[in-house]
């Protein structure tokens, strides 16, 4: 872990960014180096993953808080393990005598929990992972197969690390709670400290017999496809959780969750503006002065629409309904339709005198805004 590349860095970020900074960083690059986006590209696959574990400990309150203090050692207890040969890489030593110390003063542990009771049930990590969708996927929902790599309780020993037909024996040593108590002897007095039982290892439990198929773990790592239904108008940047299908506790704990993040792909035609959706249409000059019985593309198909005489270039008008379906509830915004005049081009030398004799044709009466504007230039 000593190449590893600091999470902030690898989002762009300066130390302490907010949440909201580390969302839109994450949402843009992820977007960036999506591997649908570029297929076949392991170096955007890599940088698709480094993004994805920043994000997993910087979007976590908890985690980013204990990465900024004590950086990589924070959030994994292996980084710089062996270095002069302390726990965590910090000279040997240990946040479990802070935390006995901290106890001595005020009462309480330093992150102690788990120490003190290894035994405890602690809930399973979640996983984070991205789903691109097409725009009308994420317009009307759909189910889609996602499939992912956890820890799962072991179907041999169900999570026990035993062998069947065997239990683990609580250690004679520290009476289960995986840490023993020292005194030592210090500048400001004496204090008791606890460390790892030699012993067992700090599990609290001794296994004899562990199980063959997950090596006395109690976990094994397998792939899994989940079903996912995913809801009528989400939209780009938006999380989808599945609570459970993270990965396993221990002890008997909660597994986590699968926090699945929604990518939407650009469409053609269609921009989204909330709830709304917003496209444009050319009409030939024909149809802008007489009026026309237009066909409009929408997402639900193309529908009709009566263009009124006189339209001018740039009216946006409204198809009610015709939008977005409410994320959670009922109803659907609308789509809104810009509508702008297509210049013809490559004209006959006939169509230009007819169209020469046509504007000549026309008063002032027939551009009032023309009018209007010149008269305020020349005021």
């Amino acid at each position: 872990m000593a190449d590893k590349r600091d999470y902030y860095e690898v989002l762009g970020l300066q130390k302490g960014a907010s949440t909201d900074d580390i969302k839109k960083a994450y949402k843009k690059m992820a977007r960036q180096y999506h591997p649908d986006l570029n297929p076949g590209d392991k170096a955007a696959e890599e940088k698709f993953k480094e993004i994805n574990e920043a994000n997993e400990i910087l979007g976590d309150p908890e985690k980013k808080a204990r990465y900024d203090q004590f950086g990589f050692a924070g959030v994994d207890p292996s980084y710089g393990a062996g270095a002069g040969g302390g726990a965590g890489g910090f000279g040997g030593f240990d946040f479990g005598d802070l935390g006995d110390i901290f106890g001595s003063f005020f009462g309480g542990g330093f992150g102690g929990g788990s120490r003190a009771n290894p035994n405890a049930p602690q809930r399973g990590d979640s996983i984070r992972m991205a789903l691109t969708l097409t725009f009308e996927e994420a317009a009307f929902g759909c189910k889609k197969a996602v499939t992912v790599e956890r820890t799962e309780s072991c179907d041999s020993c169900r999570g026990t690390g035993c062998e069947p037909g065997t239990t683990p024996e609580v250690c004679p040593t520290c009476g289960g709670r995986g840490v023993v108590q020292q005194r030592k002897q210090t500048p400001m007095g004496v204090f008791s400290t606890s460390a790892p039982c030699p012993n067992c290892g700090g599990k609290g439990k001794i296994i004899h017999k562990p199980c063959k198929d997950c090596h006395g773990t109690g976990n094994e790592r397998k792939r899994k496809t989940i079903q996912v239904d995913v809801p009528a108008g989400i939209d780009d940047g938006q999380t989808i959780s599945l609570r459970g299908q993270g990965h396993a506790g221990k002890n008997g704990g909660p597994s986590g969750d699968l926090l699945i993040v929604i990518t939407v792909r650009p469409h053609d035609l269609f921009r989204r503006d909330g709830t709304s959706v917003l496209c444009e249409a050319p009409i030939t000059f024909a149809q802008a002065v007489l009026g026309a019985e237009l066909e409009i593309p929408t997402i639900d198909g193309r529908v009709k629409y009566t263009l009124p005489e006189g339209t001018q270039s740039g009216t946006t008008f409204r198809l009610k309904g015709k939008g977005i379906p409410l994320l959670h509830g009922r109803g659907r915004g609308d789509q809104y339709v810009t509508v702008y005049i297509e210049t013809p081009r490559n004209l006959t030398r006939e169509q230009k005198q007819k169209l020469k004799e046509f504007s000549e044709s026309l008063g002032e009466g027939n551009y009032e805004d023309e009018k209007g504007f010149f008269r305020k230039f020349w005021k």
